[in-house]
């Protein structure tokens, strides 16, 4: 449980929970907090509505900014203990206080988009009120804005589970009590899970679950508080790929049977919001291309070992490539994936750590392929790029099942 809580209204149960993740975040959450009440006093009048900040012990007057906001819906504040944080502890806090709540639908906004709308919670809480177990945004992207989903989340998740769910790690979701409950009650928590691998986490869940699952249009792009784009790639690099290797074990009866994947069921297509343009690109491909090469010496004694002598000439040939005609085959970075998530599941913490670590600049060179690829290409010509590639991860799976069976027995 919450180490820490405030209820000032004393609820006691609640129709709609809508949960706002929170680290030091006193310069967004009032505004983002105005915003969900507007979307549940507008679309939900009739409905008992909570709004919970689950908070890591702000320092910076996060908890006062968002009481500070006078608001419909009741507000409730839960915080884990000093010097304690990560956004899975922060989520973990908030399964338990919602299940004790009752609700019909649960909601996560993160607190640092610049453009939330009153319209999200509309269409992040009905799909849920008419039977979805988990609902995933949709939201308006640039081609060059999700990396790591279009290259590794994206096409495993689809290859693994056989649902087209193209945006699961976005950081805001909708779920049924019941997957309340599937959270509450799995028993697969970890410390990448504790931190930023929960998103991955719960998409899984929701996955291998079988939930009835939906996507949600949005209308327009998610904009967040300015990042920088390499600062905190390793880290969230690794949380999201080991969360993904360490599922596939926990759930391999499930996927091993899945043969195609099928589409997603969209909800919120009346919708009618004013056009956003979406955000620049903010890509280096030179810089990309260094990155790879510098990294490329560090590990490929790693990658012969783990690859095999054939995965590691076609690595050199792409090295030896140049920067001008670059190109990362799709056949290879698929095979590599592959082979990684086999491998991984054998070893020690440590190794697993230097495996992934390892696979970090082969994805930089699958990123830089993609962009020079897609440069010239449309948004919509760019998307089915990648559902090319993910038709191929589908095609080549029985090459995982016969990997990862054969690891098995072996």
């Amino acid at each position: 449980m919450a180490f820490y809580e405030e209820n000032p209204g004393q609820i006691a149960e609640a129709d709609i929970v809508v949960g706002i993740p929170t680290a030091n975040e006193a310069g967004t959450i009032a505004a983002t907090a105005a915003r969900i009440d507007k979307g549940l006093s507008e679309y939900f009048p009739r409905m008992r509505c909570a709004i919970i900040n689950c908070d890591n012990h702000s320092s910076d007057g996060t908890r006062e900014a968002f009481f500070s906001v006078p608001a419909s819906a009741h507000k409730l504040y839960i915080s884990t203990e000093s010097e304690v944080g990560g956004k899975g502890r922060n989520i973990r806090n908030l399964f338990e206080k919602a299940r004790g709540l009752n609700p019909k639908a649960v909601v996560i906004i993160e607190a640092d988009i610049k453009n939330v709308s009153p319209v999200w919670v509309r269409n992040l809480v009905t799909p849920v009120l008419k039977g979805a177990g988990f609902v995933c945004p949709l939201y308006e992207r640039h081609k060059y804005e999700t990396f790591l989903s279009n290259s590794i989340i994206y096409p495993l998740f689809r290859c693994l589970y056989g649902r087209r769910v193209r945006q699961c790690n976005t950081g805001d979701y909708g779920f049924s009590s019941k997957m309340l409950d599937l959270y509450l009650n799995s028993t697969h928590r970890s410390e990448l899970v504790e931190n930023s691998g929960i998103d991955i986490w719960m998409a899984n869940v929701a996955l291998a679950a079988r939930q009835p699952i939906v996507q949600a249009l949005m209308g327009a792009p998610k904009l967040h508080r300015a990042r920088g784009r390499f600062a905190d790639l390793p880290d969230l690099f690794a949380e999201a790929v080991r969360t993904i290797f360490d599922l596939m074990e926990v759930y391999q009866d499930y996927w091993l049977q899945v043969k195609w994947s099928k589409p997603t069921a969209l909800s919120g297509t009346d919708l009618q919001e004013v056009e956003t343009p979406l955000p620049p690109a903010d890509v280096n491909p030179e810089r990309l291309y260094e990155k790879f090469i510098d990294d490329f010496d560090k590990y490929s004694r790693l990658w012969e070992h783990v690859y095999g002598p054939i995965t590691a000439r076609k690595l050199q040939e792409i090295r030896s490539i140049g920067f001008q005609h670059f190109s990362f085959p799709t056949q290879t970075w698929m095979t590599i994936l592959f082979d990684t998530a086999v491998a991984y599941r054998g070893m020690s913490p440590s190794e697993k750590k230097d495996l992934v670590d390892g696979l970090l600049p082969l994805y930089v060179g699958k990123v830089l392929s993609y962009v020079k690829k897609t440069w010239r290409m449309s948004l919509q010509q760019a998307e089915e790029y990648i559902e090319n590639e993910c038709m191929m991860f589908e095609e080549n799976k029985p090459y995982l099942i016969k990997m990862w069976t054969k690891e098995e027995r072996g």
